[in-house]
């Protein structure tokens, strides 16, 4: 029997543990073995960024944070939930990747 391993990323979490709560619902509801969501470490991307455009004034900054949220879910591969996971509206800022083994 096949694994299939999905793989959820994004920046907002709220979005992440959404998709995630529906497909662990959807392995429930038809009884197929699953493990997850397992959190995955958040990527934090930081950038500064000089207020003042010239050479002139005060040397102050703006720091700006991008944090990308990632979990993991592994389902037996039954060809019905994966169909019901696929129909699953994802909204723009969760990226899914579904891989069999």
């Amino acid at each position: 029997m096949s694994v299939a391993v999905i793989k959820l990323v994004s920046t907002s979490i709220k979005d992440v543990n959404l998709i995630a709560q529906q497909i662990k619902t959807i392995a429930q509801t038809l009884q197929v073995k699953s493990k997850g969501p397992v959190p995955l470490p958040t990527h934090r991307i930081k950038h500064s960024t000089r207020k003042s455009p010239a050479k002139t004034g005060s040397h102050t900054f703006e720091r700006w944070e991008l944090r990308i949220h990632k979990r993991l879910i592994e389902i037996d591969g039954s060809e019905q939930a994966l169909r019901q996971v696929m129909r699953i509206p994802v909204p723009d800022t969760v990226q899914i990747e579904i891989s069999l083994s």
